[in-house]
C-alpha cells in the first residue's frame, strides 16, 4: 500500500504567491458584499482579499482570524461552493467565482509560517469558565474568552483536541497535522488549560462545573451515530463511518485498516462522501454510496459528489436499505428497496428491491446527541434531539451555555460551530 502522505495527499494544491495575487485581482471589492453575508463568521472577505492584492498577507490573515480563529481549517473544509463563493458576484455573472477559500488558505498558511500570534490577553479579571469539548465551538469560545481576561479550563473526552476537525474530517482535506498546529496557535494566546480524557458524566459532572466556575460552555458535539434499524445491522463488517474515519486519521500504518472488496456506504452527506473516497483510495474495488432520496436532496454539495465520482465511487440515489445478509457470520450483501417521492413530498418505498454484494457497510446517516452518560443528572433541556439555547446561547440552566453541532437548528459545519462559540463567549462576557 502507498505511504499515508501519498495516499491522502492534499486534495487541492495551495495557491502560490503569484497565483494568489492574480486571483485576488478578480475581486470587485463590493461595498455591500454578498459574500460576507454568506459567511457564518462574517469575515470581511473583500477587505482581506484587497490586502492580499496589495501584498499585505499578514493583514489579510489577521482580518480572517479576528473573525474566525479557525480560518485555516475552514479554508480547507468549508463548503465554499454553497456559502461565500456561491454568493460571489462573479459567480452570478461568469459562473466562475473568486476562489475565496483558496485565498483564505493562502493568507493564513503564510501567516502561520511566521510563528506570530497577534492576539493578546487583557488583564486577568479573576473569573474562570469551564469549556466542555475541545472541538471548533469549544476552542473558539475558549480563545475569545481568554483574550478578554478569563481563565479557561477545557475538558475533552478524547486524547487530542480538535473535535471533528481532528477525528472526523477526511485526511486529504487537512494534511500535515494542520489541525494540531492550529490548536497550538489558539492555545498560545495563554490563559487556556486543556485536560484530555475527561468526559462529561464520567470524570466530570455539570454539577461540579457549575459549582467551581463562573460559567460553563458545552461544545460536546454529537457523539452517537444514528442506527439503520434494520435486520443484520449488528453483523461484523457493519460499521459507523465516523469511527472508521477516526481510525484512518489516527493511524500511520494503513495496513492496519481492513478494506473490503465490495464496500457500501449508506447516507448522503459529506461524511458519506468522505468515507467512500477513503475506502476507494485504500484499495476497495467497488464502492457504492446509496442514498434514499435524489442527488439534489443530498446534503453533500455537488462539488463533493463530483469528487466522489472522480475517485471511482458509484452514487446510487432513490434506494433505502431493508436488510443486511450474512455468510459465515459476516456481512455478505445488502437488500435495498427503490424509493420515490409521492404527493405532499412524502418519501415512499416502491416495493421493488435489489441487492448489492458487500464485505463492509458504513453507516453515515447522521449523528445524535449523546445524553446517556448524564441521564438523570443535571443536563439542559433538549428540543429535537439537540440542546435548547436562547439568542445568547444560554441553555435552560442559568450560567450554562452551549454551541456547535449539539445545538440546533443550523448546519453542522466547522464554520458555524466557530461562530456560535465566539458569540457564546461574548454573551458570557456581557453577562459578567
Amino acid at each position: 500500500m502507498k505511504p499515508y502522505q501519498e495516499l491522502f495527499c492534499d486534495i487541492q494544491a495551495p495557491l502560490s504567491a503569484k497565483k494568489a495575487e492574480i486571483e485576488s485581482s478578480r475581486c470587485y471589492y463590493c461595498y455591500d458584499a454578498p459574500c460576507i453575508q454568506a459567511c457564518p463568521t462574517q469575515i470581511d472577505i473583500p477587505s482581506f482579499i484587497r490586502k492580499i492584492s496589495n501584498g499585505n498577507t499578514r493583514g489579510a490573515a489577521i482580518e480572517i482570524l479576528s473573525a474566525n480563529i479557525m480560518g485555516g481549517t475552514c479554508a480547507r473544509a468549508c463548503p465554499v461552493e454553497t456559502l461565500c463563493q456561491q454568493a460571489c458576484v462573479r459567480e452570478k455573472a461568469e459562473q466562475k467565482p473568486v476562489l475565496i477559500g483558496q485565498l483564505q488558505r493562502f493568507a493564513t498558511d503564510e501567516f502561520f509560517k511566521t510563528g506570530e500570534n497577534p492576539f493578546k490577553r487583557e488583564k486577568a479579571n479573576g473569573m474562570k469558565v469551564a469549556v466542555v469539548g475541545a472541538g471548533p465551538a469549544g476552542m473558539s469560545c475558549a480563545h475569545r474568552l481568554a483574550t478578554l481576561g478569563y481563565e479557561i479550563t477545557i475538558y475533552e473526552a478524547k486524547p487530542k483536541s480538535g473535535g471533528l476537525n481532528e477525528y472526523g474530517l477526511a485526511p486529504y482535506k487537512v494534511t500535515d497535522n494542520f489541525v494540531q498546529r492550529e490548536i497550538d496557535f489558539i492555545l498560545s494566546v495563554g490563559g487556556i488549560r486543556v485536560e484530555h480524557r475527561k468526559k462529561l458524566g464520567k470524570e466530570i459532572t455539570l454539577e461540579e462545573l457549575k459549582k467551581n466556575y463562573s460559567a460553563v460552555f458545552l461544545g460536546v458535539g454529537l457523539g452517537n451515530v444514528n442506527a439503520l434499524e434494520i435486520s443484520g445491522e449488528e453483523l461484523p463488517g457493519v460499521m459507523d463511518a465516523v469511527k472508521q474515519i477516526e481510525k484512518i486519521r489516527q493511524t500511520r500504518d494503513l495496513n492496519e485498516i481492513e478494506v473490503g472488496r465490495h464496500v457500501i456506504v449508506i447516507g448522503g452527506g459529506n461524511t458519506a462522501v468522505d468515507i467512500s473516497i477513503q475506502m476507494k483510495r485504500l484499495g476497495a474495488e467497488f464502492v457504492t454510496l446509496v442514498y434514499r432520496r435524489g442527488r439534489e436532496q443530498m446534503s453533500a454539495t455537488s462539488h463533493e459528489q463530483e469528487l466522489a465520482q472522480s475517485n471511482g465511487v458509484l452514487i446510487k440515489p432513490w434506494a433505502k436499505p431493508t436488510k443486511i445478509f450474512s455468510e459465515n457470520g459476516k456481512v455478505s450483501c445488502v437488500e435495498f428497496e427503490y424509493t420515490e417521492m409521492r404527493s405532499g413530498g412524502k418519501l415512499a418505498g416502491t416495493g421493488k428491491t435489489f441487492t448489492l454484494n458487500a464485505d463492509q457497510v458504513f453507516k453515515a446517516i447522521g449523528q445524535s446527541l449523546e445524553t446517556g452518560s448524564v441521564t438523570g443528572k443535571l443536563f439542559p433541556e433538549t428540543v429535537g434531539g439537540k440542546i435548547q439555547v436562547n439568542a445568547d446561547f444560554e441553555t435552560t440552566i442559568p450560567r450554562v451555555y452551549a454551541g456547535g453541532d449539539c445545538v440546533g437548528p443550523g448546519e453542522d459545519l466547522t464554520v458555524t460551530s466557530v461562530q456560535q462559540g465566539k458569540l457564546a463567549a461574548l454573551s458570557i462576557h456581557k453577562k459578567f
